[in-house]
């Protein structure tokens, strides 16, 4: 009697089967129990089997990744990305203009489960030759947290962007003016402009804080200058007023003595009239525009003879490291320049008004000791002194005086 063949037991995850060509093939069910084939053949059936049992691992650990899933396009999911961060206007033109220029040409018709991280390193290595590391090491970061969001959303499995150190930038530290280039820029600059620069570097504001300052702003009283919005101006030329930098941004700011002439007579002379008027404007009584007052700084940084690279947001350096040499305390330092730190969280650390009263008077006299004439400890006066700092100037033609 002739034995009946024994058939193998029933698979009870996936199936396998051998196709015409001699390879295996092997199918797993989805999360929705449709069958999905492998994205390869197996040469013998024992690899089509250790192909299921991983997956079937995967999927009962919540491992496991739809393939499909991530078949979307990368610019278009970069896009969204933008889309719905809500960052600031700044930094949402950062990252278009990112996206469009070092990521789109290399990865935007490559759907995302397809960028691997051979492919990352690859256009790493040619961006930097093209663009230099600063900029390269801004696109990476950007590539990075879209690719970490698509983890998120569970249509890859790891990000491919695991270059360590990649996203870090390594620039130039930037110069610092001495108190007497700040004094010569004042002056090279013109009237009009002299405040804006003592303000850049003695009271560490930056220059979209400046275009939005008000008259209510400023408390002459107490010598103090609010910091409540910024208007910084984007590369269309379209001014977004809104919040400061940071949360640390709005702050008030403790002014050194000898700036406060100045600001008395720049609010006489050029301030707009109305009490929330526009502290600095144009020579026609618009809002401050970057174009018009960059060239005026350029010409105003090329007549004292600073380097070209010098940039007016280098100021704050110049204020930064008076106040740092007075003693204070980081926290005092960091409200000072509205600075952020989440490693530190020192910004929300209280720093009472006495402190920064005293970090302003500490700049006062440390300017004070650097502008006084050489022949000071021999009986030249403090008024002369003062005079020295800030000398007494007639209106300028065409400004009209306020009363």
């Amino acid at each position: 009697m002739a034995r009946s063949r024994k058939r193998a037991p029933r698979r009870s995850f996936g199936a396998i089967r051998q196709l015409p060509s001699g390879r295996w093939q092997a199918r797993y069910p989805g999360a929705d129990g449709i069958l999905r084939a492998a994205p390869e053949t197996y040469e013998t059936k024992r690899e089509a089997d250790l192909f299921l049992a991983q997956i079937q691992a995967d999927q009962s650990r919540g491992d496991w990744i739809d393939p499909a899933a991530g078949e979307v396009l990368f610019a278009e999911y970069a896009t969204r990305w933008i889309d719905e961060r809500g960052v600031a206007a700044t930094t949402d033109e950062l990252y278009r203009r990112l996206l469009r220029l070092h990521l789109e040409p290399t990865f935007g018709d490559q759907y995302v489960n397809a960028i691997s991280p051979a492919k990352v390193r690859t256009w790493r290595a040619e961006r930097r030759k093209a663009t230099g590391a600063t900029t390269t090491a801004k696109s990476y970061r950007l590539l990075k947290a879209i690719m970490q969001t698509a983890v998120e959303d569970d249509l890859i499995r790891r990000n491919p962007c695991s270059i360590r150190g990649a996203g870090r930038e390594d620039a130039d530290e930037r110069p610092v003016a001495t108190v007497e280039q700040v004094f010569a820029l004042a002056e090279a600059i013109g009237i009009r402009w002299r405040l804006m620069i003592l303000l850049g570097a003695f009271a560490s504001m930056r220059p979209e804080e400046l275009a939005e300052l008000r008259r209510a702003d400023i408390d002459l009283d107490t010598g103090s200058v609010r910091v409540r919005r910024a208007a910084p101006e984007l590369n269309t030329g379209r001014r977004v007023i809104g919040d400061p930098k940071s949360r640390a941004g709005k702050r008030e700011i403790m002014l050194p003595g000898f700036v406060l002439l100045d600001v008395r007579r720049h609010l006489e002379w050029f301030a707009q009239d109305e009490p929330d008027g526009l502290v600095f404007v144009g020579e026609r009584g618009a809002a401050l525009r970057g174009t018009t007052f960059g060239r005026k700084w350029r010409k105003a940084r090329d007549a004292v003879g600073m380097r070209k690279e010098f940039r007016f947001y280098d100021l704050r350096h110049t204020g930064n490291t008076l106040a740092a040499d007075t003693g204070a305390k980081l926290k005092d330092l960091m409200v000072r320049a509205g600075q952020s730190s989440e490693r530190a969280q020192l910004i929300y650390q209280h720093s009472t008004k006495e402190h920064q009263r005293k970090l302003a008077d500490d700049i006062d006299a440390n300017v004070r000791s650097q502008r006084a004439p050489a022949d000071q400890g021999a009986g030249t006066s403090t008024t002369a002194t003062v005079h020295k700092i800030a000398p007494p100037l007639p209106a300028p033609a065409g400004a009209a005086r306020r009363r």
